[in-house]
């Protein structure tokens, strides 16, 4: 459906007459750098850009501040306009969660249908709640998240619109977080990206590459794209010299959003960084739970652990000159990862004695 039919590549969008004048909020604020000038909206967009206490010229760019916890709403926002105004009533994913989460809310935010398909049992209980909050209709397949995309692309879109990254739609909206991060900061000279379907760091180096087509960003970043170890089909091809994925069958991390072994974009992620001068690199679920904490402890960031992936990419690496690393979501997605340790207070006394530590 968004495939082209000589050489099977993904489709992109073009847009003409590109335009930068900035003006009201959300992503709708660059309306004249997207294909639709307004359209389905929760206000998602302008989210913190935050300098970071972890590491000289770290900036965090807070996406998990979106509507939904995600920065899938950038995107949604975009394709569920476009499928309501194709004359769909309903709309399809495939998703770890939080794209389940955010195509439910947008659908039910434009009157429509959402039909939700998740790998059982590997997906955050958060996003599932949101899902189900929501109204979307819960379907369940046993393996990873790879088959439930294949259940989409080979049937689902025969009966409802699809919202996955496949649909270049989707990435016109994501790319609007380099066109945030230009008016808060500039051109850093890196950004550090979660990689799962691979989708977004293509979005945001496109976003980049119209702001230099207009001559707004002369010195165009590198991309550099974090894959968690047990799920690095990219990363570890990119090491290995290659520049087609060595896909995993059975992807394994803590980071749910990122347990991804076959991205579908894996061709516009080799893109981005190729043309960027970037990277692709792999961290172990250690680094991603360190990341987390630190970020929550020293920043007072909470976010989710495939966001943290880029900071644990980020501070892995010796990068010259300014890096904003892109937390795609919050922390309360996937609360369960996290121990809490209270202290009983059994009296005033002991109340005291615990504050004079």
């Amino acid at each position: 459906m968004f495939r082209c039919p000589k050489c099977g590549g993904l489709l992109d969008v073009s847009v003409k007459d590109l335009q930068w004048s900035p003006k009201g909020s959300g992503i709708w604020r660059y309306a004249d750098m997207l294909p639709l000038k307004s359209g389905v909206t929760m206000g998602e967009g302008r989210t913190p850009l935050i300098e970071s206490r972890l590491k000289r010229n770290l900036w965090i760019k807070f996406d998990g501040a979106n509507p939904t916890g995600s920065f899938k709403d950038r995107g949604m926002a975009l394709g569920v306009t476009v499928a309501r105004e194709s004359g769909a009533n309903k709309v399809i994913v495939a998703s770890t969660g939080n794209t389940a989460a955010s195509a439910a809310a947008y659908a039910a935010r434009a009157g429509m249908r959402a039909y939700v398909v998740l790998p059982k049992g590997n997906v955050a209980r958060g996003k599932l709640v949101q899902a189900a909050l929501h109204g979307a209709e819960i379907l369940v397949v046993d393996g990873f998240f790879d088959k439930a995309l294949d259940l989409v692309m080979e049937y689902g879109t025969k009966y409802a619109y699809p919202l996955n990254s496949f649909n270049p739609w989707r990435l016109e909206g994501q790319k609007t977080t380099a066109f945030e991060i230009y008016e808060d900061l500039g051109c850093p000279d890196n950004v550090v990206v979660p990689v799962g379907n691979a989708g977004n760091i293509y979005a945001i180096w496109k976003g980049f590459k119209e702001l230099n087509m207009l001559g707004l960003c002369p010195k165009l970043p590198r991309m550099i794209g974090v894959q968690a170890s047990g799920a690095a089909p990219l990363a570890r091809a990119w090491r290995e010299g290659l520049r087609v994925p060595l896909f995993v069958e059975r992807p394994s991390t803590v980071a749910s959003a990122i347990r991804i072994g076959k991205p579908v974009n894996w061709m516009k992620a080799f893109i981005a960084v190729q043309e960027s001068g970037g990277m692709l690199v792999e961290v172990d679920d250690g680094e991603i739970l360190r990341a987390q904490a630190l970020l929550a402890r020293n920043d007072g960031i909470g976010a989710e652990l495939a966001g943290a992936a880029s900071v644990a990419g980020a501070l892995s690496l010796d990068l010259p000159g300014t890096t904003v690393a892109v937390v795609t979501g919050h922390a309360l997605k996937d609360p369960d990862i996290v121990e809490v340790k209270t202290v009983q207070v059994p009296s005033h006394e002991e109340l005291m004695r615990i504050l004079e530590r």
